[in-house]
């Protein structure tokens, strides 16, 4: 795809807030919608928030037609310095299969490396995540909690953004941080 890829600045952002909205809402329904476009409002006004990671492609226009956000996420009180959250993720529904979350994705991946950060969380359907990298994040000693209902334990995943980052990082997700998403 040819597309521009930035953080979402100025302008963007309440455009953000819509797409993200907007996609969920098409893709599953209006509730879902507004529980996303709450969660990326919590995550805007929280300690975990990195805006040179909430990241959006944009076409020739300037129109978002891609959105993903990375940030800081702990596990059971610790390693906020070194993991993220990669949620919510949206592209635009009629673009979709044409590799924008890939390329937003794997452009976040690259600033988090700058950043020192050394791994990725995410939840979500492993068929979309495993060719990024991601595996499941039980394989590494990291679980969900009881409270996080998934599917399948294959269903929160996690990437290392160097070989070995995860050795010493364990513990059980918990998004009692978020009120959005409990």
């Amino acid at each position: 795809m040819n597309g521009t890829i930035s953080p979402v600045t100025g302008r963007y952002r309440q455009t953000a807030l819509d797409f993200v909205e907007e996609v969920f809402a098409e893709y599953q329904n209006e509730k879902e919608g507004a529980t996303v476009r709450r969660l990326v409002e919590e995550i805007r006004s929280g300690e975990y928030y990195l805006p040179k990671l909430e990241l959006m492609m944009t076409d020739g226009q300037g129109e978002i037609i891609g959105y993903v956000m990375f940030s800081r996420f702990p596990l059971e009180g610790k390693y906020a310095d070194e993991l993220l959250l990669l949620s919510p993720a949206a592209v635009k529904t009629e673009l979709q299969r044409r590799h924008i979350s890939k390329e937003l994705i794997e452009y976040g991946f690259d600033e988090a490396k700058k950043a020192s950060f050394k791994a990725v969380l995410v939840e979500g359907d492993p068929m979309n995540y495993r060719s990024r990298g991601f595996r499941t994040s039980a394989d590494f000693g990291i679980y969900a909690d009881v409270s996080v209902k998934l599917p399948d334990v294959s269903c929160l995943m996690v990437k290392e953004l160097e070989e070995g980052a995860l050795e010493n990082i364990k513990g059980t997700v918990k998004y009692d941080i978020y009120d959005s998403l409990t």
